[in-house]
C-alpha cells in the first residue's frame, strides 16, 4: 500500500486535461440531445402535460398540475425563448394550445440534460482528490440511455437530478473551501494562496436554494434533502478519521445551521416559487392545492391496470420494466413521423420507437457496484491512502443511493422506472469508484476496467436507436428488445 498523504481539494483548474475532457463530455452530450430532437412531431409521453401546462402560462390561461409548477416555467422559458430563435423552426404543431415548434418546448431539457455528467464528474473529482475518477465518472453518465431520452422531450424529471446534484455541489465546494489549490512543482506538490471567488455562506445558500428548487420540480426531489441530513447524523454518529476529509466540515455545522440552511431555506425558495402560479390562478390559495395535490397522488392506483409500464421500485435496479414513449411505423423513410393516418398492418417497413431505458451494460454493472459498496462498508477501513478518502465517496454513495431508492417503497401508487434517476446517479458514482479501482492494478484488473467502458460505449452504440428514435427494421427492433419485459 503506497504511503499516505493527505492533500488539499483538487479543482478542475488545477488539472487543465480534466477541464478540456469535461468540456468535450458537454459537447458531445449537447450534440446528442439536440440532434433531430425535433423530428417526432407530436407530444411524447408526458409531453401531453408539461409543454402544454408550460404553453398555458404563457397564454394566461388556467393550469392545473399533480407536481409543483418549477419545471413548467423552465419549459415556458425554452418554448417562449426557441420561438424567437432562427433554428428549429422546420417541424410545428397546435398541440400545446398554440403553434409551436417541436423544438421550442425540447431544446432547453437537452440543454440541463447535458450538464449532469459534468456536475457528477466535477462531485467525484471533489470528493475523491483523484482526477481519474471524476473523468470516468462523467464517462459512465454520458453512456447512459434513460438520461438521455429525458433530456431530449419536454419532460421534468431532468431538472430534478440537475438541481438535486447542483445542491450537492455548491454544499461539497462550501465544505471543502480550498485555503490552497494543489500544483505540480518540482518536488510533487506546492501550493499557493487562492481567494474563494463565494464565501463559505453563500456556497451554502445557493446549495440550500437548490434543494428548495428540485422540491418544486417534484416533492421526491427531498430524496436530496435525505442525503444531507443522513450525512450529518452519520458523521456526528462516527466522525470521519481523516482530518482532511470533505465531509469534516459537514460534522461540524451545528444543528441550528443545518435547519437553517437545508430545511427553512428550500421551504422559503419551494413557497417562493410557487407565486407565478397563484398570482395567474388564484382559483385555489397554496394549502388547497397541496390537498389537492395529496388527494390526486393517493387516489392512483398501482399495477398493469393503470398504466401498462408501471414497475415496482425494487425492480428498477435490475430495469426490468422500462417505459416505451414513442412507437410509430413507416412505409419508407420519406414518411412523416408518426405516420397520420396510421399505416394498415403489413404496411410497415420501418420503426420508429423510444424506450426510456438505459444501458443495459452499465445500469447492471452499477447496480452491482453499489452493492459491492454496501457489502463492503461493514468491514471497510476509512483510512487516507495516497490522499484519496474511499470513505468520503462511500458514505455519499451509500447514503445518496437509500435516501433516493428505499423512500419508494413507502408509496403505493403506480411508478415507473424514470424514478430511479436520483439513485441511479449514485450507482454510476459508485460504478466509476470501482473502474477507478481496478485501473490502479495492473494486469487483468485494468483489462477489466477497459472492457466495463469500452462495452459500455459499444453498448450505447447499440441500443442509441431506441434513444434517439432513429429508424430501424422490425426485424432490428426486435433485435434490442431482449425481454418480453421490455416491448
Amino acid at each position: 500500500m503506497p504511503k499516505s498523504r493527505s492533500t488539499r481539494p483538487v479543482t478542475v483548474s488545477s488539472w487543465p486535461w480534466l477541464r478540456w475532457l469535461l468540456m468535450g463530455v458537454f459537447g458531445v452530450a449537447l450534440a446528442l440531445r439536440w440532434w433531430r430532437i425535433g423530428q417526432i412531431n407530436t407530444l411524447v409521453f408526458d409531453e401531453i402535460y408539461y409543454p402544454v401546462f408550460a404553453n398555458r402560462y404563457l397564454l394566461g390561461d388556467y393550469v392545473y398540475n399533480s407536481h409543483p409548477p418549477l419545471s413548467q416555467y423552465i419549459i415556458a422559458m425554452g418554448i417562449w425563448l426557441g420561438s424567437h430563435l432562427p433554428i428549429g423552426q422546420e417541424m410545428v404543431n397546435g398541440l400545446t394550445g398554440s403553434v409551436r415548434s417541436t423544438w421550442s418546448y425540447r431544446w432547453l431539457n437537452g440543454l440541463a440534460g447535458a450538464g449532469i455528467p459534468v456536475i457528477l464528474g466535477l462531485i467525484a473529482t471533489r470528493l475523491s482528490g483523484k482526477r481519474l475518477l471524476g473523468a470516468i465518472a462523467a464517462l459512465v453518465a454520458l453512456l447512459d440511455g434513460l438520461f438521455l431520452v429525458e433530456s431530449r422531450y419536454g419532460l421534468n424529471n431532468i431538472y430534478l437530478v440537475l438541481l438535486g446534484l447542483l445542491s450537492h455541489w455548491f454544499l461539497i465546494l462550501a465544505l471543502t473551501q480550498p485555503n490552497q489549490i494543489p500544483q505540480r512543482g518540482r518536488g510533487g506538490f506546492r501550493t499557493r494562496p487562492d481567494k474563494p471567488s463565494l464565501s463559505r455562506w453563500q456556497l451554502l445558500t445557493i446549495a440550500g436554494s437548490c434543494l428548495g428548487a428540485a422540491i418544486a420540480v417534484k416533492w421526491n426531489g427531498l430524496g436530496f434533502g435525505l442525503v444531507i441530513y443522513g450525512l450529518w447524523l452519520s458523521l456526528k454518529l462516527r466522525p470521519p478519521p481523516d482530518p482532511h476529509s470533505p465531509w469534516q466540515g459537514l460534522a461540524g455545522l451545528s444543528f441550528t445551521t443545518l435547519l437553517g440552511y437545508f430545511v427553512a431555506l428550500p421551504l422559503l425558495v419551494y413557497g417562493l416559487l410557487w407565486i407565478p402560479h397563484l398570482w395567474l390562478n388564484p382559483e385555489l390559495n397554496l394549502w388547497q392545492l397541496h390537498r389537492a395535490m395529496l388527494a390526486f397522488h393517493g387516489a392512483v392506483g398501482s399495477g398493469v391496470d393503470v398504466h401498462p409500464y408501471c414497475s415496482p421500485w425494487y425492480s428498477w435496479p435490475l430495469m426490468a420494466r422500462p417505459v416505451a414513449y414513442f412507437y410509430s411505423t413507416a412505409a419508407d423513410l420519406k414518411s412523416l413521423v408518426p405516420a397520420v393516418p396510421p399505416l394498415p398492418h403489413g404496411f410497415e417497413k420501418i420503426v420508429y420507437a423510444v424506450h426510456a431505458m438505459g444501458n443495459p451494460l452499465l445500469w447492471w454493472c452499477s447496480t452491482v457496484a453499489i452493492a459491492l459498496m454496501l457489502v463492503g462498508c461493514f468491514g471497510f477501513r476509512a483510512e487516507p491512502m495516497a490522499g484519496f478518502w474511499p470513505a468520503s465517496l462511500w458514505r455519499y454513495c451509500l447514503w445518496g443511493y437509500g435516501a433516493n431508492l428505499l423512500p419508494w417503497a413507502l408509496v403505493s401508487r403506480c411508478t415507473f422506472l424514470y424514478h430511479y434517476m436520483s439513485a441511479l446517479v449514485f450507482a454510476q458514482l459508485a460504478l466509476a469508484y470501482w473502474i477507478w479501482q481496478a485501473w490502479q492494478q495492473p494486469g487483468l484488473s485494468r483489462a477489466i476496467a477497459l472492457s466495463i467502458l469500452g462495452l459500455g460505449g459499444l453498448a450505447f452504440w447499440f441500443w442509441s436507436p431506441i434513444y434517439l428514435g432513429l429508424p430501424l427494421t422490425p426485424a432490428a427492433y426486435q433485435l434490442r428488445m431482449w425481454f418480453e419485459q421490455w416491448i
